[in-house]
């Protein structure tokens, strides 16, 4: 299982794609509001959660987690205890740990990218305490993949299904979804 976690306030596009592309690569992916079952993004779409942060737990047959951008949702799941467990738990057991825009900067803030290469949305590098700050628009650096905004929400999606299912499944979703490739 792959779980989302939105909080009023994410950004939809960045949320939403990876639950889009992740699905059609085959995966179990879970949305949990974290500020209730149905939750609001950045532009005013509501989006009906699949459970409650009440309801989550994450186990060892689960296979990470994803955290959208967006504020002030960034700031509420850095808040929320839950989160930062789940963020706890996958990095102690080397599960995929995904962030774009904003998010990453709550991994920054654990100390979780030192030495490792990163990316968010532009203005937050020096939330990445200890990273090295990529080019790309999406970076995976070991269980860690980050990204730089809703523009690479694609991207990052793909670099989701290399990480969970191997490059051939990632091209195969991208041939799905984007003849511009």
């Amino acid at each position: 299982m792959v779980y989302v976690f939105l909080a009023d306030g994410f950004e939809e596009v960045e949320a939403l794609t990876p639950v889009d592309y992740v699905r059609r690569a085959g995966k179990n992916v879970v949305t949990v509001g974290v500020t209730g079952k149905t939750v609001t993004g950045a532009h005013n779409i509501p989006v009906l959660c699949d459970i409650s942060i009440d309801e989550f737990n994450i186990g060892f047959d689960d296979e990470g987690i994803v955290l959208p951008g967006g504020m002030p949702g960034t700031i509420k799941l850095e808040n929320s205890e839950k989160v930062q467990s789940a963020i706890d738990f996958c990095a102690e057991n080397n599960k995929m740990i995904a962030a774009i825009c904003a998010a990453p900067s709550i991994l920054g803030h654990k100390k979780l990218l030192d030495g490792k290469n990163a990316i968010c949305f532009p203005g937050f590098e020096n939330d990445l305490y200890g990273a090295f700050i990529s080019d790309r628009y999406a970076v995976t650096d070991g269980n860690i993949i980050t990204a730089k905004g809703a523009g690479s929400a694609s991207e990052f999606s793909f670099e989701i299904i290399r990480y969970l299912c191997g490059e051939e499944k990632a091209q195969e979703v991208k041939s799905t979804v984007q003849t511009c490739y």
